[in-house]
């Protein structure tokens, strides 16, 4: 049977060079606003007691509710126990220094507020988010103090400084519940696990590692102090005057000042160039874009920088990788090893929590790092993971039990509790929660529809 001829020359195939679809930009301004209005606010209350008939009433208010009165007046203790009090924070500010924002005031309502979710969201604790309407020093202490006794802890948040120090400080010697000032503490508890992760990679020690801290308003200053109480000796601080040494003849607050009698004991001195030539570690708590590409090559080998001004970093995580650095992380979400509070804040309030806490101290806040870094263990950290994911789910209940072994150890705890114990029942109750907040969220959007 005769066969066709094949043609000998070859028909090439067209290619069809299909476009990469343009990628979409998110807008995460737009998305919040909507978010904020339709779950007008994003928070809520919700009653724990039924009250559907009049046997119900006459116990979720009078006349029983009188019962409940007079054992808080005889013991005021049992407040923990018979009013919400015992799983509920204050988010307080005056909107002097709100994010990147400013001082806005009462507009910085939302940011209160959210912060409360996450409180609720990683450890389940309730949170009122506040924000007073002065801008006076003595009026915002006389405020916390009267309401502190509805509260089993003050979450500080958004206060300019130098204002946001005495604040602090005052209202600890005042109040008998923890007093905390997430802007400070918790950044300085994030950032220091992140640094504890980095020089455990590359094998260096926090007392021999030269750290530079450029930037000393409240986040910088509280990460310097930690970083002494971890055993840092070599450390350098810088604001606007340049690197701190003693004796400097600046117009420093007094936090700066006992900085730098404390820090620098060499006393170098000059700007960020000088202080980053041959440093290990460069946090940044400062001003957008000021890590060069020239200053972190000076820096030693196998250096590390955090970068932390929000929203704009020191510099960009591959700007920094760029330029050389090993370990690099931002305050950002879209890059790796981000320093974010949320892992912090959420298990130090439950810890102090379950243990009813009268303070939160510097033992806590090492206890804190400590309990953060360990999550990661020496054969699993890397270059781009060097500090937990806000979503890791050990991070609160870690924190938590940490910081309750402190509050026991250290006899500030008004109730014992068993840490592991806690540890597992925080998991459990964040669990729980989520997945009801989840079913909650779905319920709305199927409403809506």
């Amino acid at each position: 049977m005769p066969t066709k001829k094949t043609n000998a020359k070859k028909v090439a195939k067209k290619t069809v060079v299909k476009k990469a679809a343009p990628k979409k930009v998110v807008n995460q301004g737009a998305l919040a606003i909507e978010a904020y209005r339709s779950t007008k606010g994003g928070w809520t209350t919700h009653a724990k007691m039924p009250v559907n008939t009049l046997a119900e009433l006459a116990i979720a208010y009078t006349p029983g509710i009188a019962e409940p009165c007079k054992l808080i007046k005889e013991n005021e203790d049992l407040s923990f126990d018979l009013t919400p009090r015992g799983n509920l924070v204050a988010v307080i500010s005056d909107g002097t220094r709100v994010l990147g924002l400013g001082d806005i005031g009462m507009a910085g309502v939302p940011v209160m507020t959210g912060k409360s979710v996450l409180f609720k969201t990683f450890a389940d604790v309730n949170a009122l988010p506040l924000v007073l309407d002065t801008k006076d020093k003595e009026a915002f202490i006389t405020t916390v103090k009267y309401l502190q006794k509805n509260f089993a802890g003050i979450n500080l948040e958004d206060i300019q400084s130098p204002k946001c120090y005495e604040i602090e400080e005052r209202l600890k010697q005042i109040c008998d519940i923890p007093v905390f000032h997430d802007d400070q503490h918790g950044t300085a508890i994030a950032c220091l696990a992140a640094v504890t992760g980095a020089l455990r990679l590359v094998k260096k020690k926090m007392e021999t590692a030269r750290i530079v801290v450029n930037g000393c308003g409240a986040a910088g200053s509280a990460i310097a102090r930690l970083l002494v109480n971890l055993g840092a000796k070599n450390v350098l601080c810088l604001d606007r005057w340049g690197i701190l040494y003693k004796g400097m003849d600046a117009p420093l607050d007094f936090v700066q000042r006992k900085l730098s009698e404390t820090t620098n004991p060499k006393k170098i001195k000059g700007g960020l160039a000088v202080a980053a030539d041959g440093a290990d570690v460069l946090i940044g708590v400062s001003a957008p874009g000021i890590f060069t590409k020239e200053i972190m090559q000076s820096m030693a080998r196998d250096a590390i920088v955090f970068a932390m001004a929000n929203p704009v970093p020191e510099c960009y995580y591959q700007d920094a990788k760029d330029a050389g650095v090993r370990v690099a992380g931002t305050g950002r979400s879209d890059a790796p090893n981000q320093v974010n509070n949320v892992i912090v804040f959420p298990g130090v309030f439950r810890g102090a929590i379950a243990t009813r806490a009268k303070a939160i101290t510097e033992d806590m806040k090492v206890a804190a790092v400590k309990a953060i870094a360990d999550l990661i263990a020496p054969k699993d950290l890397r270059d781009d993971y060097v500090i937990p994911d806000a979503f890791d789910p050990r991070v609160a209940p870690a924190v938590a039990r940490a910081v309750a072994k402190v509050a026991m150890d250290k006899g500030l705890a008004r109730v014992k509790v068993d840490p592991e114990q806690l540890y597992k029942d925080t998991m459990k109750r964040v669990k729980e929660y989520r997945m009801k907040n989840n079913a909650y969220a779905q319920a709305g959007k199927r409403k809506k529809k």
